[in-house]
């Protein structure tokens, strides 16, 4: 066996072995071993995609829904510089990814050949963990190097700090396995794994739950669920134990129950901030989805973190202790007069929301936000899209459980979203999941249109892409620039291009969605599908400002 395909064969065996069981491979020449062994192995689903920045994206979505790392694996030059994105979103949002670059050996490299760049570190501090993984030789040493590498890499992925690791492969010819007597000519030692199908070294799981911070018997706390993936039912029983208002982003699934679903709304009315300053803020995951929170934070006397003390997030700059785990006072009293009124603006903003949103047949972004999220059946996964989707998410949604929402909410970038959500969706059913939707704007999808290409041979989802086209880019008509003379041409970006075109491109299903209540029959279907709903921005941006006016109004009228 040649040098180049017996250090595949092994790392692919070793990381099997650890738990991989999904791979993404972008085509090329340099990192032939490694595709050879990954889809030969019989414990790893393959997909392939031509596009390198769509083959990230793909695997981050895998990675996301399925909590496991995903192996990523390209060829040598631009190739790799392509992942960067998707490395950068795993970096900041803790998805584990196994990165698999090819390269040429030191004596090809520096040469001025093509296809041929400087990848030591190439992500830099985006990755836990980088290694140089060196030419394969046969020579005694060698197995037991590339199997206890492979399990260093995948324990770095997760579970403790989850994120991306980068394995750098250089690979010498011959890139195809030996036919004939080569073949059968012997290594120095034996490339065969512990017995039992055992990892070459044996990594615990998460570490016992730690001790957690009792809180003080205070009236006015306020729990704030950012983006992350992590268990929300503790701070729903954190809630419902001391009655402090649970303020929650859509993907931190934990807007369910009692949790004040307008707070958006709420937090952006001065008088109702001002008579309800808390004492105590305890967050947890990546709040940051709303300038009206970011705001309210910084107006917390206490805040305290849940999470890893090296690795937190506090966006404004206001924790004041961060803590592993949380825990209500034993004399803590759910029954106040701030909990009760807390659910007095949620119930009088509730209702003004839902009725202004009721008031025409004609599908608007927020509406088609909130009809959504609650069409979801549950077992279902949706995918948000950065931009006005999750903010249309956040701002109409009611409360539900049941369902699962999740985007890419580390850089908040909208490249990749397709490859993303199919990812996602493929993860979610190959466990089991049910139906899978992704909501997104038209300029994700064209920034990503690669990721509708999928082979003939290659796994599909079935998941329906719900793509909001208000022709350019809707977030921007609500910030200060949209009064600019050139606010058109250099922020709005019309581009005129319809999705039937682009999913008569990628063949596939389409339909056009008008009117509310059609929407349960226009996302029937199976496999990949589009459905388009065609805004219009200025009229968007009104309607969000009526929202906000009809919930200032209902406050003022008495509703907290």
């Amino acid at each position: 066996m040649n040098p180049s395909t017996a250090l595949a064969r092994v790392l692919v065996d070793e990381l099997a072995r650890c738990g991989l069981a999904e791979a993404v491979i972008a085509p090329g020449s340099r990192s032939t071993p490694l595709a050879l062994a990954l889809v030969a192995h019989p414990r790893i689903r393959s997909h392939v995609r031509i596009d390198e920045r769509s083959a990230s994206f793909l695997a981050l979505g895998l990675a996301r829904a399925s909590r496991r790392a995903v192996a990523l694996v390209c060829t040598s030059g631009t190739a790799a510089a392509n992942f960067h994105p998707a490395v950068l979103e795993a970096e900041q949002s803790g998805v584990p990814l196994l990165v698999l670059t090819a390269d040429r050996p030191p004596e090809l490299r520096g040469t001025g050949a093509n296809q041929t760049v400087d990848q030591i570190e190439l992500f830099g501090t985006a990755v836990r963990m980088f290694t140089e993984v060196g030419v394969a030789d046969p020579v005694p040493g060698m197995v037991a190097y590339w199997r206890s590498l492979a399990c260093r890499a995948w324990a770095a992925t997760g579970p403790q700090r989850p994120g991306p690791v980068h394995l750098n492969l250089a690979f010498r010819d011959p890139l195809v396995p030996d036919e004939g007597a080569a073949a059968e000519r012997a290594w120095p030692e034996p490339l065969e794994g512990r017995a039992g199908g055992r990892p070459w070294i044996a990594v615990p799981g998460r570490c016992p739950e730690p001790e957690p911070l009792s809180l003080p018997p205070v009236e006015r706390g306020v729990i704030v669920c950012g983006d992350g993936d992590y268990d929300p039912v503790p701070y729903l029983a954190l809630s419902l134990r001391t009655g402090w208002p649970l303020l929650a982003e859509p993907t931190s699934n934990a807007r369910r129950a009692d949790a004040i679903s307008t707070y958006r709304q709420l937090l952006a009315v001065p008088e109702f901030v001002d008579r309800h300053e808390p004492d105590l803020v305890v967050s947890v995951g990546r709040p940051g989805l709303s300038r009206q929170m970011s705001a309210y934070l910084r107006r917390a006397r206490r805040h305290v973190v849940v999470a890893d003390p090296l690795s937190f997030a506090d966006p404004v700059r206001t924790a004041t202790e961060v803590v592993p785990a949380v825990a209500a006072h034993p004399d803590a009293v759910p029954d106040t007069a701030w909990s009760r009124s807390w659910q007095r603006a949620e119930a009088a903003a509730r209702t003004a929301v839902d009725a202004l949103l009721d008031g025409e047949e004609a599908l608007s972004e927020p509406r088609l936000a909130r009809d959504l999220a609650g069409h979801l059946a549950n077992g279902s996964l949706l995918f948000a899209g950065s931009s006005m989707p999750i903010r249309d998410l956040d701002a109409a949604m009611s409360a539900r459980c049941g369902a699962r929402i999740i985007g890419n909410r580390g850089v908040s970038g909208i490249d990749g979203t397709v490859s993303t959500a199919i990812g996602a969706a493929l993860a979610h059913q190959s466990d089991g999941g049910g139906s899978a939707y992704a909501l997104i704007g038209d300029l994700a999808m064209l920034h990503d249109q690669n990721g509708l290409v999928i082979g003939p041979g290659e796994p599909r989802p079935d998941l329906v892409l719900v793509v909001v086209n208000n022709d350019g880019g809707g977030i921007f008509s609500g910030l200060e620039q949209a009064g600019h003379p050139d606010f058109e041409r250099v922020f709005g970006t019309p581009h005129g291009v319809s999705m039937e075109r682009v999913a008569a491109v990628a063949d596939l299903p389409y339909t056009r969605l008008e009117w509310a209540t059609d929407l349960p029959k226009a996302v029937l279907g199976e496999g990949l599908r589009i459905v388009e709903v065609c805004t219009g921005r200025p009229a968007s941006a009104q309607l969000r400002r009526a929202l906000q006016d009809t919930v200032t109004r209902a406050i003022a009228d008495g509703g907290a």
